[in-house]
């Protein structure tokens, strides 16, 4: 039934149907598919909030709903204020009578407001952050004795957070759940949630969480609201986690007229609990579902949606899709391996330097067009050197620039007071990191002795120790650090240990590595690649001093923000973006597709990177690059990792080969020589299949003749490849073991460690250094067999 709407006639005028120019058929399809359940799969660069933003505006112009009974969901603020003005664009003034256009969270606290006395707050309660939450479990952890070091409070937010993501309150947690955090973890959940009662406060997961259970719990609710929305739009569909989903299904139980837009191609959030399950099963959600495919592309060349498509392809959960342009066909992608990861570095800023002057039979590319999308964020550092050395101009999107990062600026400054006594900035600036228990009382009264005494905060920190000025606690806390400097100056001076071994003792014994291997944050994996990366730029300088010297440098390098810059980020950073040339660098197995990855998710976390390659490749406009390193150096040692798994996906036809020949080995005559860089001697990388052969050819890497710098360095120190660690995996092909709870086992990532539950072929460990984690048992050695 159509419901009209009390707009005057002057308004009517001023609708006209704008929205609709533009579309293609499929488009006008999904704006016109008002009534029922639709999914719009939406493949990338096909126009998707172009169609969501049009369906809105059709359904207030064709007055099958007042603006107010319209809810539309975002995921981010920004996506929520662009839709409110592509609307303000084709329906006026009418978008400001539109309150129920935000993000999931937004829209979670107008209607817990109308209604917090159903979950026990009062209509003021307070929003807390994660800041306000470590500290109210570090209270309850506290009054029960709890040792924070063995269980880390950061452990147990995780574990919290991740029950309401899954909309699980206190007493639904799943029972081979309750041996998290030291068995103890649903009681502190349930005390947290009390006192968070008590404090009238909620937490980013309570606002979704809390929202559920009042409609679960209270029908009326429910009801009333499922009748006021007449119409449900939801945008990144495949990005909801479960409680998010409930939410949705509950709303959309009254007219049914729910519109959810993503693609489950590029669902690539698993790991902050994202569930691409919802997409999958959409239809038998929702009984009678309409899907409509978004499939033409107005963002890249038929080269760059073949490669992705056929990449793609090979994923088993997904609904299946086929992109298509009206484009010109466009040049082929590149792929090139290369000796190691610093002349792969070398090579990508020779080629966006090229692209830029149009010296590669293109119309020049200027520098913002171009991006290098990486996988983990400290590959991002031999590339900042490369172009700092060069004078690229670049900037880090989602993220600030290798040496201006927190965890480098910490480790940096323990070096700088290490090689200078005198360095007090240094010295304030760890003084307490990790905490010392020097808050900011001590460290006001260090700063005035200091100054005063016209001393460094070094020699104040003795004084206070010697003098006993500070508290117990403070003063020994305090006289160990300053020991500790003491002593790693006096081996930096003597030369007794390398500069990477004297880095790495820095950062051990000073607490800082385990600081950041106790911190089950999202971002600690990544701090933790950050400082191995860092250690392993100080091995080409002979000294920490020198060292210390480059960083100053490239610090002070600062680049002018009005001139043109490349992008460097993560894959995950550019989902949404476009650039007309990209580079992919680090495919290679065990980096790309990540092998943390596969051994805590198998087979769903391997589809899970592989829809990150196909997002990395769909952000290209006109050129894609893609590289891999036969050798590149993890954890400050060499290792040969073969060529990327996902490099075997990509179609013959459509690629063109620059790799030189050594690295790869295959049929050498099923390809045409016209279409391989002549300095790769013409030879092919493809077998009969047509697909990629990506195995390593050791022999022939000894042998190669090839001209590139690594390739002289290996023949000018005659380097054996044996010297090179191999990338290993402890899995094998044998039946998983069994193990035990209590067991003690091995990993090869994250060390030693404690079974507290099983699970047919995977195990629930806590790792004295890596916290929980779910393995599977392939993955893991036992007693007997420790390295």
């Amino acid at each position: 039934m159509v419901t009209k709407t009390s707009l005057s006639e002057e308004a009517r005028k001023k609708l006209k149907p704008s929205y609709m120019e533009a579309l293609n058929e499929r488009q006008l399809e999904a704006l016109s598919t008002l009534d029922g359940p639709l999914l719009m799969l939406a493949g990338a660069g096909t126009g998707k909030t172009r169609a969501l933003t049009a369906r809105v505006a059709h359904i207030v112009h064709t007055q099958n709903a007042k603006p107010n009974e319209i809810l539309a969901v975002t995921f981010t603020n920004k996506a929520a204020r662009e839709m409110k003005q592509r609307l303000g664009l084709h329906v006026g003034s009418l978008v400001e009578n539109m309150p129920w256009i935000g993000t999931f969270h937004s829209l979670s606290v107008k209607l817990l407001r109308r209604h917090a006395e159903l979950v026990g707050l009062k209509t003021n309660f307070t929003i807390i952050d994660t800041d306000d939450q470590i500290r109210l479990l570090k209270q309850l952890v506290k009054a029960e004795n709890i040792d924070e070091k063995k269980w880390p409070i950061k452990n147990l937010a995780f574990h919290i957070d991740s029950w309401k993501n899954r909309a699980f309150t206190p007493d639904k947690i799943p029972e081979a759940e309750h041996t998290f955090y030291n068995g103890r973890g649903s009681e502190f959940y349930t005390l947290y949630q009390e006192r968070l009662r008590i404090l009238n406060g909620a937490d980013f997961g309570d606002l979704m969480l809390h929202v559920v259970q009042i409609f679960q719990k209270n029908p009326d609710v429910l009801k009333k609201y499922q009748k006021w929305f007449r119409y449900i739009l939801v945008d990144e569909y495949q990005d909801t986690n479960i409680a998010q989903y409930f939410w949705l299904r509950l709303l959309a139980a009254g007219h049914k007229n729910i519109c959810c837009v993503g693609d489950d191609d590029q669902a690539i959030y698993g790991w902050r609990g994202a569930e691409v399950g919802n997409i999958l099963k959409f239809e038998s959600d929702f009984p009678g579902a309409k899907i409509i495919r978004l499939e033409q592309n107005y963002r890249s060349t038929p080269q760059i949606l073949d490669t992705a498509s056929n990449l793609i392809s090979e994923n088993q959960s997904r609904l299946g899709k086929t992109l298509f342009t009206k484009g010109s066909d466009g040049p082929r992608v590149r792929l090139i391996g290369h000796w190691d990861g610093d002349e792969e570095a070398r090579w990508i800023g020779e080629e966006i330097e090229s692209y830029e002057k149009g010296t590669r039979g293109y119309s020049p590319i200027p520098l913002d067009k171009q991006a290098v999308l990486v996988r983990t964020s400290f590959q991002m550092r031999a590339l900042e050197d490369r172009f700092l050395n060069i004078g690229l101009s670049y900037k880090i999107i989602g993220g600030p620039r290798f040496y201006e990062r927190q965890e480098i600026r910490d480790a940096i400054a323990y070096f700088r007071i290490t090689t200078n006594f005198d360095d007090s900035m240094a010295l304030e600036r760890i003084i307490n990191v990790p905490k010392r228990g020097i808050g900011e009382k001590a460290m006001r009264y260090l700063n005035i002795s200091s100054r005063n005494k016209n001393i460094s905060l070094l020699e104040s920190a003795k004084l206070a120790v010697a003098e006993g000025t500070l508290p117990t606690k403070q003063t020994s806390n305090l006289e160990k650090l300053i020991k500790n400097i003491e002593r790693w100056n006096f081996m930096n001076r003597a030369d007794e240990i390398s500069q990477v071994d004297m880095a790495e003792m820095i950062l051990e014994e000073s607490g800082y590595t385990e600081l950041w291997m106790n911190d089950l944050s999202p971002t600690a994996p990544g701090r933790l690649e950050n400082l191995k990366e860092l250690v392993k730029a100080i091995q080409e300088f002979n000294n920490l001093q020198g060292f210390l010297e480059h960083v100053s440098l490239v610090m002070e390098n600062e680049q002018e923000r009005n001139v043109s810059q490349v992008s460097i980020m993560t894959l995950h950073a550019a989902k949404g973006l476009e650039f007309s040339v990209v580079f992919l660098p680090g495919w290679e197995d065990g980096l790309f597709p990540s092998q943390r990855s596969m051994d805590e998710s198998g087979q769903k976390g391997l589809e899970e990177e592989r829809r990150l390659a196909y997002v990395g490749i769909t952000r290209t406009e006109l050129h894609c690059n893609i590289s891999f390193a036969a050798n590149r150096r993890f954890y400050n040692q060499w290792q040969s990792s073969p060529p990327s798994r996902f490099i075997d996906n990509l179609p013959r036809k459509n690629v063109e080969v620059l790799t030189p020949p050594s690295l790869i080995s295959g049929n050498l005559n099923a390809f045409e020589p016209s279409s391989v860089s002549n300095s790769c001697n013409n030879i092919s990388v493809f077998d009969e299949t047509d697909k990629f052969n990506t195995k390593i050819n050791s022999q022939n890497m000894k042998s190669s003749k090839y001209i590139a710098p690594g390739w002289q360095r290996l023949n000018q120190n005659k380097t054996d490849m044996t010297a090179f660690k191999p990338y290993k995996s402890v899995a094998n092909d044998m039946s998983p073991p069994d193990f035990d709870i209590g067991d003690e086992v091995f990993h090869q990532k994250f060390g030693y460690g404690i079974v507290h539950e099983t699970e047919a072929d995977t195990v629930i460990v806590a790792f004295k250094k890596a916290g929980i984690k779910k393995v599977k048992s392939n993955f893991l050695l036992d007693k007997d067999n420790f390295p």
